[in-house]
């Protein structure tokens, strides 16, 4: 809404949402989200066509189109637990509109939502018309957090789905003719409802499949001595493949691969499609068991037992350039670590220390004032490796690439132990200081002295 906003200036915009304390955050200089460039792009547009509101009767009735972009996390109950998405903030939505509506609304679908939920939305508002017309259209975001400024300037492709009936298609080029204020119009692609809902979906599997077969070679890479950044460099060189997401890692989060996966799921199993199911299953399970099998080579290697160690955890958020920590993979290591009694000291340069203890209190189930004697949460990442016996990178930050890292070394218990789990550190460097070095998808004895980028240069 603030990219639209800023490239249209003529274009008022009002995001309304219940929730005071967040409008608020909206309102200020402390904005709730950071994303990089989000802030400047605000403060230019806010006041003049970008508003932040609670008055939400007052949002529905002044505008023509409205983007429902509300939560729909994955059902913890009934029918379709674990894997089927929960629709009740979407129909509740859907409702509010209808009472509240004082003419023709087009009704955009912005969250990430199952296959067919535009048909559900459509007869909520059919049902509750009071005579006004109601066209939905399926707008899927395809953002990258860290980057989705410059994927909102010149994103790969905007696409709209909408009913293939003459409305429907005065409909969707209400919407076309917005984004192609600043996008070519052969970037923004028109489909019916069901393709755009479910291109969402099969996007970010796609993506998540290529994590999580890298992930599973990379432990294939440290039992036969390969090394994963250069068997991936060799495998992206194939321009069918291409090197992006690629990159081994602890494993990824986010808020959408694994829900949006789990719908996937969900939805082959609702017809019958069990097989293909099993086979989408399996990319989270991978996942998990990526997140497991780091923990297990920590304590490993740690003589068995981490129980009262001090392990330094650099980074919190599921990957660098947001404060998001939605289905981190720090969650899951932290919660393994607590498992087995040690004591963490977690950094992370934009993730605050009570969102840290929130979602470590909702993780493992303990209280707030119970973590307190079990972790502790430094300002900066030389405090948490002071007195460790083991620091582990779980975020891929650009500022852990160039610390002090003899600095560290001398204020670390010996020997000191280094687990990557983006492989971002200097390994070669960092055992030459004197640290016990593990890496994802590298043996024991590989020093990386021989990076992947150098064969560029090798003939064929």
């Amino acid at each position: 809404m603030a990219m639209i906003a800023a490239q249209c200036p003529d274009i008022r915009v009002t995001v309304v949402d219940m929730d005071a304390a967040r409008i608020d955050a909206w309102n200020s200089d402390q904005l709730p989200i950071y994303e990089p460039g989000l802030h400047e792009l605000v403060m230019a547009a806010r006041g003049r066509n970008l508003f932040f509101s609670t008055d939400i009767d007052r949002g529905i009735r002044e505008a023509n189109i409205i983007f429902v972009s509300v939560n729909t996390p994955t059902k913890t109950y009934g029918i379709g637990a674990g894997c089927a998405s929960d629709l009740t903030n979407v129909e509740l939505c859907a409702r509010r509109i209808a009472a509240v509506a004082n003419g023709n609304k087009i009704v955009v679908e912005k969250s990430t939502l199952p296959v067919r939920t535009a048909e559900s939305l459509k007869r909520v508002l059919q049902a509750n018309a009071n005579g006004y017309n109601f066209d939905i259209l399926s707008n899927p975001e395809f953002l990258a957090e860290g980057t989705a400024m410059a994927d909102l300037q010149a994103p790969d492709r905007v696409l709209i789905g909408g009913d293939n009936t003459p409305a429907g298609h005065l409909a969707i080029q209400e919407l076309v003719n917005v984004y192609a204020r600043w996008v070519p119009r052969e970037r923004i692609l028109t489909t019916n409802l069901w393709s755009s809902e479910l291109s969402k979906l099969v996007s970010n599997a796609l993506l998540a499949q290529r994590i999580s077969s890298v992930n599973a070679l990379s432990a294939l890479c440290e039992a036969t001595g390969a090394d994963v950044d250069e068997v991936t460099f060799a495998a992206g060189k194939d321009s069918r493949i291409g090197s992006k997401f690629l990159k081994a890692s602890v494993g990824f989060g986010g808020s959408c691969f694994q829900k949006d996966i789990l719908n996937l799921v969900y939805l082959c199993r609702h017809y019958g499609l069990e097989e293909v199911a099993n086979y989408w299953e399996q990319v989270v399970s991978i996942n998990t068991w990526q997140k497991t099998r780091f923990v297990r080579r920590m304590i490993d290697t740690m003589f068995n037992t981490i129980a009262g160690k001090r392990i330094a955890i650099l980074g919190f958020a599921f990957k660098k350039d947001t404060n998001d920590t939605r289905e981190s993979a720090a969650i899951e290591v932290c919660r393994a670590l607590l498992n087995e009694r040690a004591q963490l000291a977690i950094y992370d340069p934009r993730v605050t220390s009570r969102a840290i203890l929130s979602e470590l209190s909702h993780a493992t189930g303990l209280s707030s004032s119970e973590l307190e004697n079990c972790i502790v949460c430094e300002s900066d990442p030389y405090r948490a490796a002071d007195g460790a016996h083991a620091l582990a990178v779980l975020t891929e930050w650009d500022e852990f690439k160039d610390l002090d890292f003899e600095f560290i070394y001398r204020s670390m218990r010996r020997p000191a132990f280094a687990f990557d789990g983006r492989n971002i550190l200097p390994h070669a460097r960092l055992r030459a200081m004197g640290f016990d070095v593990h890496a994802i998808g590298k043996s024991l004895s590989m020093d990386a002295a021989v990076p992947a980028k150098s064969f560029e240069n090798v003939p064929a």
